[in-house]
């Protein structure tokens, strides 16, 4: 199964072209979807906004289970010749914090995806993520 995953990502990565961030773009997509077992994905709703051409603020809210509260993470990215470095909180904690390198690529005219290589600091794990959304 996950060779077939990882077929499909790549083929869609193959056709994919490069995004342009832009300032002023809104962007509403998933946070990431990777590392997890099929049967444990949720869908963290993730909002950013273009505050420079190069640079995009956002943030993301999830909760594991109903028993938990909801977490706020805030992210940045700031884009580089087509790729791009970010960083993100663990909560609005810096405690703990996601760093990586990534590419923004558009399948269509506004769905992007995004897949990264992120550290994270406090767990000292490195995970290969990947997110999906809407620009407009």
């Amino acid at each position: 199964m996950r060779k077939l995953i990882l077929s499909l990502a790549l083929g869609l990565l193959s056709v994919a072209g490069v995004n342009a961030q832009e300032k002023g773009d809104w962007y509403i997509g998933t946070g990431d979807i990777a590392n997890k077992a099929w049967t444990e994905w949720s869908v963290n709703p993730t909002v950013g906004y273009g505050v420079s051409d190069d640079f995009m603020v956002g943030c993301t809210i999830s909760q594991m289970d109903s028993t938990e509260d909801v977490s706020v993470d805030l992210h940045a990215r700031y884009f580089w010749k087509g790729y791009f470095a970010y960083v993100a909180t663990n909560g609005l904690s810096t405690d703990g914090m996601n760093v990586g390198l990534g590419k923004m690529f558009t399948v269509s005219k506004s769905v992007y995806v995004d897949p990264k290589v992120v550290y994270n600091t406090g767990e000292e794990t490195t995970n290969l993520q990947l997110g999906v959304g809407l620009k407009f």
